[in-house]
């Protein structure tokens, strides 16, 4: 049974609200000077980077429910404000506001790997969507919708494929080298895509 606790609500609905903020700055160019094109961006920001990030969590914590065990995401304050201090700084996202954390005993190497594989396909599934609505629309509010979609969620998938440390694709390459290289290849195709496809919008 899926179950969500008071603390676990309230720690999403800030990571995504901040996350949210951070791309829609950094995507208005980080002139606060002439606020307009960053509060135009918010709702944008707010639906593709929300999914982006609710799904993701979700997408963990369910895949970990379906093997038994109790998972729940947790905020890092540190990392939300790393991401605020990058954002500023650095002009770029660095996303990292927390985890959802799986409890259990005997968690096996392929149930952890496919625990952390859900959440980089998410991403991947929803860029896809993204990518359908940039090139199946006219309007520009849609086709913008549908390429920060499209780059957010492709972004994020690569960034949390990385093969190192505490990110997911360390936990996917270990259980599974070559499931690990076809994801993050399809990963950095879709950034590589959203990136040159920057200048036609």
């Amino acid at each position: 049974m899926i179950k969500f606790t008071a603390r676990e609500v309230r720690d999403i609905i800030i990571s995504m609200v901040v996350i949210a903020l951070i791309f829609a700055y950094v995507f208005s160019g980080r002139n606060l000077s002439n606020p307009t094109n960053f509060i135009s961006l918010i709702p944008i920001t707010f639906i593709a980077v929300g999914l982006a990030f609710v799904l993701h969590e979700l997408a963990h914590k369910f895949v970990s429910i379906r093997y038994g065990f109790w998972a729940e995401y947790k905020l890092w304050a540190e990392g939300l404000i790393l991401a605020v201090i990058v954002a500023v700084a650095l002009g770029f996202v660095f996303a990292a506001p927390g985890a959802v954390y799986t409890y259990g005993s005997n968690i096996s190497r392929e149930q952890n790997g496919k625990m952390s594989l859900a959440g980089p396909a998410t991403n991947i599934i929803l860029a896809a969507f993204f990518f359908l609505l940039l090139n199946s629309s006219s309007l520009p509010t849609l086709m913008l919708l549908g390429f920060l979609g499209f780059a957010v969620n492709s972004y994020l998938a690569l960034f949390n494929l990385i093969p190192f440390g505490i990110f997911d694709g360390a936990k996917v390459f270990r259980w599974n080298p070559l499931i690990w290289i076809a994801t993050a290849a399809v990963a950095l195709i879709m950034v590589l895509y959203s990136f040159f496809g920057l200048a036609s919008i």
